[in-house]
């Protein structure tokens, strides 16, 4: 794989990105920089795809929060293959298949490069079963417009979505090296947001004749005289979950073991390095339901063409096989066995119980595992840091100034504290989505975003102290 990386080293030095700032960027700057993206985002969540019938199936539909994309818009794949290329690349560092030195810059440019290229796959990979799958149609009226020429058609939507897919990657990377946070948490705070508004305001019916938003629902019923239970128990529910795990969020994240740290040189000069519960942060979990949707992504193509030996989907909700117990657990519907809107009919309740427990294993495990992938590749594990508070002329006080002292220090908290947050949020992920979410963004969607509101509150902070201070930005390796 080294000799691999070596001759592709002039395609992955040559792949098209975007300027990092020569200088350090004003925060006046980067908050312009980052409304900019988020208003870009928007627009092109609302520019529907040309050619693109409205009978056309969203294979994306449960996962819609997270990959934060629009369905039948330019974004329609939204994060999807960001967020699978970095799968992709973390399993194969994992596995040592790839050895890339990140510490230099050389190993930085190869990175990056190396990054691009698999996401320029995966926007291929997954906007192709969309198209061959037949889950996306072309419109009669545009067909006609071009002769009858149904294929031409489809062409065209195929390469708007791929389209949509690389400005998804340049945006992220402008937020990234000129913005604040990162562009896919940006994103899926705005597609999580636009989720709680109409899930709360909605005023479109059901089947059952009652609105799909909370509160036009919640009047609905009292003004029709309905069953109160029956037809807003699930409504409340979701409500009293919502607004649980926003707190819990909240605690978690202020739940913290803070290492003190004092300047060699500048007496007096002392900071805290936290290590916090969910040390890893949530977004780990992006990339377990990423997975998740690939796999069923996959199950749906393969019933498309006629093998059924996984399982068989109507639209795209797998109704038996090894596909339904793969599935996540989306809603209370789908496991809720005494509800008239059960999801599962035909299915036994030991069937029911293994689906959820597979998914309860896949979350927490998964969780736990990219949890240490995420902390490595990201340059947060105990080496990392040390390496990163010895270049600041920070040290803990009562040890000596030695990245090996610090590292052996850290060891003691940043591994078991990855590993049980990763477990944590797992759990937590899996339990609201079991209970249900306002607006159907689920239980991780909704953990994503609380989190990154959280964190971005941390960095703007951050970006003000470094703005006061300029000597912190070399230990928040600002520069």
């Amino acid at each position: 794989m080294g000799e691999l990386l070596d001759r592709m080293e002039p395609l992955l030095a040559r792949m098209p990105a975007v300027k990092p700032p020569e200088g350090h960027v004003h925060f006046k700057n980067k908050l312009m920089w980052t409304a900019a993206v988020l208003l870009l985002y928007f627009i092109l969540t609302n520019i529907p795809v040309f050619g693109l019938s409205a009978t056309s199936i969203d294979v994306f539909q449960y996962y819609r929060a997270l990959l934060a994309g629009a369905q039948g818009t330019i974004l329609h794949l939204g994060i999807g293959p960001i967020v699978t290329a970095s799968i992709v690349l973390q399993l194969l560092r994992g596995a040592d298949l790839i050895k890339i030195n990140t510490s230099d810059q050389r190993g930085q440019v190869l990175y990056m490069g190396l990054q691009k290229v698999l996401i320029f796959v995966m926007i291929i990979i997954e906007a192709l079963p969309n198209v061959l799958g037949g889950w996306m149609t072309a419109d009669s009226t545009v067909s006609a417009f071009f002769g009858g020429n149904a294929g031409f058609v489809m062409m065209l939507i195929f390469l708007q979505i791929c389209i949509g897919g690389v400005l998804v990657m340049f945006m992220d990377e402008v937020v990234s090296k000129w913005g604040i946070g990162s562009g896919v948490g940006l994103f899926i705070v705005a597609g999580v947001a636009q989720g709680l508004v109409n899930g709360f305001f909605n005023w479109e019916a059901t089947t059952d004749q009652f609105a799909v938003g909370f509160f036009p629902r919640l009047f609905q019923v009292i003004a029709d005289g309905s069953n109160f239970i029956e037809y807003f128990g699930l409504q409340l529910l979701a409500l009293v979950t919502t607004v649980g795990l926003f707190f819990v969020i909240v605690y978690v994240e202020s739940t913290r073991i803070e290492i003190p740290l004092a300047h060699a040189n500048v007496r007096g000069a002392r900071s805290r390095f936290p290590v916090k519960l969910v040390y890893a942060s949530v977004l780990p979990m992006i990339l377990v339901r990423v997975l998740q949707a690939n796999v069923q992504m996959i199950g749906m193509f393969l019933s498309s063409i006629g093998f059924t030996a996984l399982g068989e989907f109507n639209g795209s909700t797998p109704m038996n096989g090894l596909m339904w117990y793969l599935a996540p657990i989306n809603q209370p519907q789908d496991w809720m066995w005494w509800l008239s809107s059960f999801t599962g009919t035909g299915h036994a309740v030991w069937e029911v119980i293994l689906r959820v427990g597979i998914d309860c294993t896949v979350m927490i495990l998964g969780g736990a595992l990219f949890a240490i992938f995420w902390v490595k590749t990201a340059g947060l594990d105990s080496k990392h840091v040390a390496r990163q508070i010895q270049n600041s002329g920070m040290q803990i006080p009562g040890y000596r100034r030695s990245p090996a002292v610090l590292e052996r220090y850290l060891d003691r908290y940043i591994p078991r504290v990855t590993v049980i947050g990763g477990v944590f949020i797992g759990l937590l992920s899996v339990l609201a989505n079991m209970l249900g979410i306002i607006g159907f963004v689920g239980g991780t969607g909704l953990l994503l975003t609380v989190s990154i509101i959280y964190r971005l509150y941390e960095q703007v902070a951050n970006e003000q102290m470094m703005e006061m201070y300029p000597f912190m930005r070399g230990f928040f390796d600002k520069e």
